[in-house]
Formats: structure tokens, C-alpha cells, sequence
């Protein structure tokens, strides 16, 4: 066994002294030692629970014959952190606890390891880090919230920062928006629309590092504690077998999980959290090939905040299983691949149902023909950029109008709410980026001002910032490469027509190629915002938007 390094023989006599003063018994030392990895804290409402799911998860790893031994990963609250200089924050935790996760698993020699995340980050964080460490690994996350309830109508945090936007267009009171404070997020659990968080757990599930229904069993329901059990008890088997990451995470997986992603309509934020994690694994992940998966994948969910479907509604209509089974009967995945269950996707998807085809379109009668997710080319966007097209409204697909550009997101959040921006416009936000923002900031405020305000259906935002998993509309976000680097989206200038054309995959503004260059002449670098901290490091090593704002050594 791997842990042998620490509790087996006459040099480790020290080590076991410290096994010892833990409390370990000499029948705990002899078997296997499953690190448990927590993300509960007291901040975020989607780990709040985990408590009792890493209760559950031990219980199941010592009734399967292995000592579960629990350490933490940090986990940022996107939605509290959103709007201020938190923001700055969030992405970047996803390599902390990647890299703390390398650490603790290495230093412990631990033999297996349950993952145990929720929320935005540490999801793809942790299926970084087992991609990298590659020893048997499976996931069981928190689950999602329950959808709130308004009026009689379900809600969602997008629906939360809407609101906002409402009241600051006139259209509800103060006494409004604050009952859609006290009942959108009801329970606990990642937040209850098809946002990044559970985005990253279903797919977490397509991909094959996740028992069914670790998408989208909600957090506060008994199944959810009894999968957490399950969990722990399957993590012996993949130790017994040899199953490591790398085995599940190969080149089809991820083809596989794109095709998925298509399917659901998930969140953008997968186009940088997916090549990431790929990265980890040896695997380059161009998401240009999000494009052609798209074309060949109809789009089979409308989930909040593209439509009034919640994630316990999907999980009722038969969750990721059900889905990747209509996408089966086209012949649409590779369904030969080994996943944590021990057995194959085609295995694991077989007796699953469709139950709901209002939640879960079928095959044959889709939202579209063509997938949730699109990536866009042009002069605006050399490498990329991305759009959730399941959320933009029919006419904005295609759309031209004039740049309002700004260089951050609290200046464009006060010409929306200040009434300056008008249908038509494109709204431009620049120097959020990987590098400028640093951190790359979720644009929800400003895109839900749009909404809120009415703006919706005639006016585009465009950033080389993201977006939250909870935007809606034409919103283009990991514009490549970014402003700060001196990408084409720097050299924009107010009035400036922009072009957009999503079922196109074209992003462009108009200008001659003797204007762009001398233009280019005169663009000069900025300054970074932040200079100390660990920030200052992230911008000395953080790569583009484009390839999934990963981490390298800069070269000399």
C-alpha cells in the first residue's frame, strides 16, 4: 500500500508514534488510508451540509474495510464575493486547492481519496488536483438547493440579481426585493439553477468521477447522505482494482462531458474549467472542439436561468443518466469507457429513464438542434470567446450596434443602473481578464442589471472578464486574448460598430487593418491593480481565458 511510506516498518516507528497520538488503533494502521477531502466551511450555503456528508462518506469507506481520515480544502462563495474586490478571489482558489490538495495527499501518503466539494471552484480544483496526483479518487459533492419560491413561482438566485436590476429601473419596491432576499436560496446547497457550480457536478458525473446522481440529488435530501455512504464504500473497490483518475479522465471522457455540457446548457465557466483539468491530466483540450461537438449535439434542458426548470426538477426527470441515455440513442457517446462505478458509461446508463420530457426533451424533439454552449472567433476575438447561446434571446443571435466601452465592471454597472445605456448598444468591459482583473471577475451584476432594467433582448455585453453560470442574454465573456496583454477588445473605442453572430461563431468590429495597427502603436500596458499577495504571484503565471486560465512558469 501506498501509506506503508508512513506506518509500515522499523523507520516509520516515528511515524506511527504520531498515528498514535491521533488515536489510531494498530487494526486502523493495517488498513487502507482514505484521505477525506472536506470543503465545508461556515460561509458558503452549498457547505453548510458537508458535515453530514463526510460523516457519511467515513461511515461508508470503514464499513468497506478502509480508516477515513478527513482534511480541508477552501471554498469561496462566488455569489457573496460577487461585485466587490472579492471577486478578484474566486478563480483563483481553484489552484490553491488544487495545490493544497497535492500537498496534503502527498506529505500523508493517504492510498485513496473521496473528494468531498460543492461550489464553483473547488469542483474543478479538486478534480484537478486528483488528475494530477492519480491515485484512486471519486467525488461526491453537497448537491444543489432546493428551487425558492415567489408568488407561487419558483426563483433562483439569477432571479435574486435581477430583481436588482428591477427595482433599480422602477419596476418593483424596496419591500419587493427584500421577500425575494428571504425566499430565492430556501435551503442549503449549491445554488438551484443550472449554474457553474452544478454544472461542474453533473459533468463531474459524465465524466465518470461521480456515482449517479452527484449532480443533482438535492442537499437536503436522505438519497443525498446514502450516495455519500455509497461513495465511500466504492472508493475500496477502485483501490482494489487499481482504477485511478487518469484511467477515467482520458481524451474521450472529456468528449464525452462537452457533449454533456452541450445537452444541459451549463455554464460558460465549464470552457475554462474543463481544459484546466484536462491540462492536469496530459490531456490539451482545445475548446474550439466545443464548436463541432456543438453542431452534431441538440440542446436538451432549459434549466434556470435559461428557462423555469430548477435541478431538483431534473433530478425527478431522471438527472445526468437520463439525459446522457437520449443522447445514447443517437449514438452521440463513447460509451466504452471506464468510469468510478467500475464499470463502463454504457453500463451505468442503460436502464435509465426519461420521466419528464417537459425537464429532459427528448432526442428527437430538442430546444435546438445545436448545443448550449458556443465559442466565437473574429477580429474582436482572435483566439475565442464564449456564450451560453441556450440563454440568448432569439434576437439577439445576431446582433450589430455600437461598443459603450468601459475598463471595469463598476463602471459599466453604473452607466446600467444610470439609465446611459440604450437598446442596441454593446457593452464592453475590459480589463477583467486573467491577468487585468486580476482573477477574471463574474460579470452577474452587470448582466443582471441588463435583464432586470429590460435590456435583455436588445443590448449585448462583452468581456474578457466571465460570466456567472446564472447570466442570461448575449453575453460573450473569456474574450482572447484579454485587454492587458494587448488583445483587439483593448483597442476598442466607444461608438465602434460591433458585429455578433452566434450561430455564426463570429465575433468582429468594424474597422480597417490600417486603423487596428495604429491603434496597436499607441496601446501601452497598465499597470497591474494589485501588486501584492498572492494575486501578484497569480498574474505573473496565469495564462489566457482561451486555455482555461491555467498556471505557468513564466519563461526566462
Amino acid at each position: 500500500m501506498r501509506s506503508d511510506a508512513v506506518k509500515t516498518g522499523i523507520s516509520q516507528a516515528p511515524h506511527r508514534s504520531l498515528f498514535n497520538a491521533l488515536g489510531l488503533t494498530k487494526e486502523e494502521l493495517n488498513r487502507p488510508l482514505i484521505g477525506i477531502v472536506n470543503s465545508y466551511n461556515e460561509i458558503v450555503p452549498g457547505h453548510m451540509n458537508l458535515d453530514k456528508i463526510v460523516e457519511a462518506v467515513k461511515l461508508g469507506v470503514a464499513m468497506a474495510g478502509g480508516t477515513p481520515i478527513v482534511f480541508p480544502a477552501i471554498a469561496v462563495c462566488d455569489g457573496i464575493a460577487m461585485g466587490h474586490q472579492g471577486m478578484h478571489y474566486s478563480l483563483v482558489t481553484r489552484d490553491l486547492i488544487a495545490d493544497s490538495t497535492e500537498a496534503m495527499a502527498m506529505a500523508h501518503q493517504f492510498d485513496a481519496l473521496v473528494m468531498v466539494p460543492n461550489c464553483d471552484k473547488n469542483v474543478p480544483g479538486l478534480l484537478m488536483a486528483a488528475a494530477r496526483l492519480n491515485i484512486p479518487t471519486i467525488f461526491v459533492s453537497g448537491g444543489p438547493m432546493l428551487a425558492g419560491r415567489v408568488k407561487g413561482y419558483k426563483t433562483s438566485l439569477s432571479s435574486m440579481f435581477e430583481a436588482v436590476g428591477a427595482y433599480s429601473a422602477g419596476k418593483m419596491t424596496e419591500d419587493e426585493l427584500e421577500e425575494y432576499a428571504n425566499k430565492v436560496c430556501a435551503t442549503c446547497g449549491s445554488c438551484s439553477g443550472m449554474y457553474t457550480a452544478n454544472s461542474m457536478n453533473c459533468l463531474t458525473e459524465a465524466i465518470g468521477m461521480g456515482l449517479k446522481g452527484n449532480g443533482t440529488i438535492p442537499a437536503v435530501y436522505s438519497e443525498r447522505i446514502k450516495l455519500a455512504k455509497h461513495a465511500g464504500m466504492q472508493i475500496m473497490e477502485l483501490l482494489k482494482k487499481d482504477i485511478r483518475p487518469r484511467d477515467i479522465l482520458t481524451k474521450e471522457a472529456f468528449i464525452n462531458a462537452l457533449t454533456v455540457d452541450m445537452a444541459l446548457g451549463c455554464s460558460t465557466n465549464t470552457m475554462l474549467h474543463l481544459p484546466a483539468i484536462a491540462h492536469e491530466a496530459g490531456i490539451d483540450l482545445d475548446i474550439e472542439i466545443a464548436n463541432d461537438i456543438s453542431k452534431r449535439t441538440p440542446n436538451l434542458c432549459h434549466l434556470a436561468p435559461a428557462g423555469p426548470t430548477y435541478m431538483e426538477d431534473l433530478n425527478e426527470a431522471g438527472g445526468v443518466y437520463a439525459v446522457m441515455n437520449e443522447l445514447n440513442k443517437k449514438g452521440l457517446l463513447n460509451t466504452d469507457l471506464i468510469t468510478v462505478t467500475g464499470k463502463t458509461v454504457g453500463e451505468n446508463i442503460k436502464h435509465s429513464t426519461n420521466l419528464n420530457p417537459e425537464v429532459i426533451r427528448p432526442i428527437e424533439d430538442p430546444y435546438s438542434e445545436t448545443g448550449g454552449i458556443a465559442v466565437l472567433k473574429g477580429n474582436l476575438a482572435p483566439d475565442t470567446g464564449v456564450v451560453k447561446r441556450s440563454a440568448v434571446a432569439p434576437e439577439m443571435l445576431k446582433h450589430e450596434g455600437p461598443a459603450r466601452v468601459f475598463d471595469s465592471e463598476e463602471d459599466a454597472i453604473a452607466a446600467i443602473t444610470g439609465g446611459k445605456i440604450h437598446p442596441g448598444d454593446v457593452v464592453v468591459i475590459r480589463y477583467e481578464g486573467p491577468k487585468g482583473g486580476p482573477g477574471m471577475r463574474e460579470m452577474l451584476n452587470p448582466t443582471s442589471a441588463i435583464m432586470g432594467m429590460g435590456l435583455g433582448s436588445s443590448v449585448a455585453l462583452i468581456t474578457d472578464g466571465r460570466f456567472s453560470g446564472a447570466s442570461r442574454g448575449a453575453c460573450i465573456g473569456h474574450v482572447s486574448p484579454e485587454a492587458a496583454v494587448g488583445g483587439n477588445i483593448a483597442l476598442v473605442e466607444e461608438g465602434d460598430i460591433i458585429q455578433i453572430d452566434i450561430n455564426a461563431n463570429t465575433l468582429n468590429f468594424i474597422i480597417s487593418e490600417e486603423e487596428l495597427e495604429a491603434r496597436r502603436a499607441k496601446w501601452q500596458p497598465r499597470e497591474p491593480k494589485i501588486k501584492t499577495g498572492y494575486l501578484s504571484r497569480y498574474v505573473a503565471m496565469v495564462t489566457s481565458g482561451n486555455r482555461g486560465a491555467i498556471l505557468e512558469v513564466p519563461k526566462a
